[in-house]
């Protein structure tokens, strides 16, 4: 691959060669993929991307994965939505929803997972596992059947009956642990370690973390190759937000951007789980590790890895990070529906009701093109609206129990 030029240290700088690794072994600082972005910019242009498949393979060349053979099941290129009922209750001018609910398995753990997974198959992997809040034990069940390889998903016990069914359906190994997501991952670094398995959020992370810049370039070209003023991005381990915020950078490094983007990023937790949040606010970079208490499971990461880094991208993009109660949350995701006719799980309850906090705050501007990224379908998490959602009335099969439970309609 011209294009992959290694790996490299994020904390110390030091390089490596493209392999299954994650950490550095002299600073144990994560790693991240490095490019060579004068190859890529004489290979790619706006017609070529416009000419490639309606999924995030159409940015092939901006990802760490030859095409051919890639585990694509279609993830990516979904809706950029305009809300215009949603900026009238927020007091904003113009917002948009990234809408991620629509992937293959309904999160957006579809992009990371085929990149990884498509990874993992190079390097010669025969076994798919993750360590999961319940999203991406979805998405690599599912991927590793399209590709007919055995996979063992590790899950907190507690997580959400529906992602546990729509993980078990897809035939693979489903293993609960009595625990909290940082137990479930502490014990997934130990597996890994043990046995040659592709983990597509340990040993092949460095990898796995390139698939969510696909969310920023999908942006950037569903707006006419132009980028929003500010994004808020739902915030766990942070490495969705930090790649968004690469992903619109990497977009003007190779010449598809005219400008260099000046994108403000702003995060999004639950206050039963908001290690980077509460460090921001505290004016700090230590993050001290949480255990969670919240609704918003998939957001329910303790001890989040790339918080820092999350921290470190907020700031430099002058954007700034919001908590919400599990009340507000589900406040959020009924505001989404009834306004855009979009059902986000908790976590996309977390987004909406974090911009609606940061506006009311006045750090979402009126003046500014806002996209907020809505990253799994409410389904996934039905137990978090159930209780507050009801039949508007239960009335016997005739016109006249209908005209009396419903007294104000004018007949035509």
């Amino acid at each position: 691959m011209v294009h992959v030029q290694g790996l490299r240290c994020r904390e110390c700088g030091r390089e490596y060669e493209v392999a299954p690794i994650y950490t550095c072994e002299w600073c144990f600082g994560p790693l991240e993929v490095t490019y060579d972005y004068e190859a890529i910019a004489s290979a790619v242009s706006r017609e070529s991307i416009a000419a490639g498949p309606l999924s995030i393979w159409r940015y092939q060349d901006l990802l760490p994965v030859e095409r051919n053979p890639a585990l694509d099941l279609g993830a990516g290129f979904t809706p950029l939505v305009r809300a215009e009922r949603l900026a009238d209750e927020l007091g904003l001018g113009e917002v948009w929803i990234k809408n991620d609910t629509v992937n293959p398995t309904n999160s957006f753990k579809d992009r990371v997972t085929t990149v990884a997974l498509s990874k993992a198959v190079e390097f010669g992997f025969k076994t798919a596992a993750c360590a999961s809040t319940g999203n991406l034990a979805n998405a690599v069940a599912a991927h590793a059947a399209h590709a007919g390889l055995p996979s063992f998903v590790f899950i907190p016990a507690d997580l959400e009956q529906g992602k546990i069914v729509t993980t078990g359906v897809y035939g693979g190994n489903v293993v609960a642990i009595d625990g909290n997501y940082d137990d479930v991952n502490r014990l997934c670094a130990e597996i890994a370690g043990t046995y040659p398995w592709a983990f597509v959020n340990v040993n092949v992370r460095t990898f796995y973390a390139e698939g969510s810049k696909t969310l920023a370039f999908e942006t950037a070209e569903q707006l006419g190759w132009e980028t929003p003023d500010h994004v808020v991005v739902p915030v766990a381990s942070g490495s969705l937000l930090t790649k968004i915020a690469k992903g619109f950078s990497e977009l003007h490094t190779v010449g598809l951007l005219e400008d260099e983007p000046h994108v403000r990023v702003s995060g999004a937790q639950a206050t039963g789980c908001s290690p980077v949040e509460t460090a921001w606010r505290e004016g700090t970079d230590t993050i001290k590790p949480v255990k969670p208490s919240t609704i918003a499971k998939s957001l329910a990461i303790g001890n989040p890895a790339d918080g820092y880094f999350a921290i470190e991208a907020v700031r430099e993009t002058g954007g700034a990070l919001a908590a919400v109660t599990d009340g507000e949350i589900v406040e959020g995701i009924k505001l989404l529906a009834r306004t855009e006719g979009i059902f986000a799980e908790t976590a996309g309850g977390v987004t909406i009701a974090s911009l609606k906090k940061l506006a009311e705050s006045g750090v979402v501007r009126p003046d500014e093109r806002v996209v907020a990224y809505i990253t799994g379908h409410g389904l996934k998490t039905i137990e978090a609206v159930a209780p507050t959602v009801a039949p508007t009335a239960v009335i016997a099969p005739s016109l006249d129990a209908f005209h009396e439970a419903f007294p104000s309609i004018e007949e035509k």
